[in-house]
């Protein structure tokens, strides 16, 4: 059974840290990427970051470029986001997803992964 649970979410004020995880098993780590997408009220769900760690490569959108930082435990089967700097509009429901297709520069498309978590809360207070 394919699992990917997040944890590390929570209350942080503005200019704050948090450490998000994604945790996964049931399938070859090694073959799918990862990415964290987000979604707050009222917003449409954003692609935030993504890795491939067999390819080396990563990617940011924009509006977390410089501030959030992703990697990956390949031995703990986890992906990490560490997220620096945070805003209030960080504000959302943080959630990971794996698919077979290589993490690469671009808009993450939702469709592009398979298994998805049920999500961890971050909250930035101003």
């Amino acid at each position: 059974e394919v699992q990917l649970v997040e944890s590390g979410g929570g209350l942080v004020q503005a200019g704050g840290s948090l450490r998000l995880s994604c945790t996964t098993s049931g399938f070859t780590f090694d073959d799918f990427a990862i990415a964290w997408f987000r979604q707050a009220p009222g917003k449409e769900r954003e692609g935030v970051s993504c890795i491939s760690s067999s390819y080396g490569t990563t990617y940011y959108a924009d509006s977390v470029k410089g501030r959030f930082t992703i990697s990956s435990d390949n031995a703990k089967n986890t992906v990490y986001l560490q997220m620096n700097s945070l805003k209030p509009e960080d504000t959302a429901v943080y959630v990971c997803a794996a698919g077979g297709i290589p993490c690469k520069a671009g808009p993450l498309p939702a469709a592009w992964y398979d298994y998805w978590g049920q999500g961890t809360q971050v909250t930035v207070s101003s």
